[in-house]
């Protein structure tokens, strides 16, 4: 199956595409032959968490963004029955994505869940990654050695229940009051509109419903330790660029401290703004002008 291109696309709408052999779908932003910076979105977000910024970037370092949807996540195909949708398995989504959009060394951009498995990539496959811009995010979820086997009991139980039915929704608007009222983190319904516009679809009786797989909201089996992350980190090669919120979930926390010096080559911001910055309206412009001082003469 050949990949779509975008020919004629503008820099300011964001252009559907469709990766991987039909298994990954993607939004992307900016002249079809700029160079390419691949957006990797948050847990239970999609490539619409990159609407209002890949647009400045786009303009600003004339570059492409391509936003993909995480397996399970957006309008990409859910993971296969059976299998999991460990922290891992989306570097196979972001390496398909690459070898998709024919890029042998990737910029990155990445939120939160996005920035964990920036990370990973980062220090597995050095060779592969030119600059991670990571937003609100840095290393990965992780548990102590000494509550593995709790966390796999916790997860083979909850991997054995029969699967909820998807939420259902009268109209977009109580969809996105769900989602700012039940997120794990705070945004408000500005923010959360982009989200959730991509993230739902319409059923046959006229409902709303949403598209991700709950096996998503299923704690995972495993996770790495505190000290692997700590070395995953300490492989990376590429340069970092770390935009925080000051009220998103790094801050002066006593894991983020470690994180942060794990890196080799890191430069942190902090801007006003919460876990999402990158999507709030208040904050966008501010998070785009820091990305294009610090990396304008590199791209």
């Amino acid at each position: 199956m050949r990949e779509p291109t975008l020919q004629h696309a503008s820099r300011h709408t964001a252009q559907p595409l469709v990766l991987a052999q039909g298994r990954l779908a993607a939004l992307g932003w900016g002249r079809a032959d700029a160079p390419v910076w691949l957006a990797l979105h948050g847990w239970l977000d999609n490539a619409a968490s990159f609407s209002r910024l890949a647009p400045l970037l786009a303009d600003a370092l004339d570059i492409r963004v391509v936003a993909i949807d995480f397996r399970g996540h957006g309008h990409s195909q859910h993971a296969a029955f059976g299998s999991d949708y460990a922290l891992w398995d989306y570097c196979h989504d972001v390496l398909d994505a690459l070898d998709a959009l024919g890029i042998e060394q990737a910029s990155l951009l990445a939120h939160s869940m996005g920035a964990a498995v920036a990370c990973l990539l980062a220090a597995a496959m050095p060779e592969r990654i030119a600059r991670l811009t990571l937003i609100d995010g840095l290393g990965a979820l992780n548990t102590p050695a000494e509550e593995t086997a709790s966390q796999l009991c916790k997860g083979l139980i909850a991997h054995r229940r029969p699967l909820s039915r998807p939420p259902r929704y009268a109209d977009i608007e109580s969809a996105v009051a769900a989602r700012v009222a039940g997120g794990v983190t705070t945004l408000d319904s500005v923010t959360a509109m982009p989200l959730v516009e991509r993230n739902t679809q319409a059923t046959a009786d006229g409902y709303l419903q949403m598209r991700t797989d709950s096996r998503l909201l299923k704690p995972s089996l495993v996770r790495f330790t505190p000290e692997q992350v700590l070395a995953l980190l300490a492989c990376i090669q590429a340069p970092v660029l770390l935009i925080e919120g000051e009220q998103g979930i790094l801050g002066k926390r006593a894991w983020a401290e470690q994180a942060r010096l794990a890196v080799n080559d890191l430069t942190r911001h902090v801007l006003p703004g919460g876990h999402h910055l990158h999507l709030e309206s208040k904050a966008v412009a501010a998070v785009a002008e820091l990305a294009t001082a610090h990396w304008g003469a590199a791209v």
